[in-house]
């Protein structure tokens, strides 16, 4: 199972990104599908899941701003970023939890990650 980040880029104040993340390889169900950043000298966070049911969350730091969203068709999650902030510099990760086969449990996967610069 592969993961592959992609649409990150360097971007103004206040702009919008767009992420995707497809998840590829031998993959009989996808639980849930996340984002995760990590910025230059600090610890990776936590930024929103998608659930196979079509439930979400988000952090609080990205409540109004950001939607994570699902195609479970394409086994692709995305994250939209709106009014960004120099301090939404990071390392974007995806990470999703994929049973390969209907007898195994889930298992965690991360991708590569993709770099999202805000800066004027």
């Amino acid at each position: 199972v592969q993961l592959q980040a992609s649409g990150g880029g360097l971007v103004q104040p206040g702009r919008s990104l767009r992420l995707s993340c497809a998840a590829s390889g031998s993959i009989f169900s996808i639980s849930y599908m996340a984002w995760y950043r990590q910025a230059p000298g600090k610890q990776r966070e936590w930024v929103a899941t998608a659930l196979s049911g079509g439930g979400s969350n988000s952090a609080q730091f990205a409540k109004g701003r950001f939607t994570i969203s699902r195609d479970n068709a394409k086994n692709t999650a995305y994250l939209q970023m709106n009014s960004l902030k120099p301090e939404d510099t990071a390392v974007y990760y995806c990470n999703a939890g994929v049973r390969v086969r209907s007898t195994t449990p889930a298992q965690t996967y991360w991708g590569q990650g993709t770099l999202v610069t805000v800066s004027s």
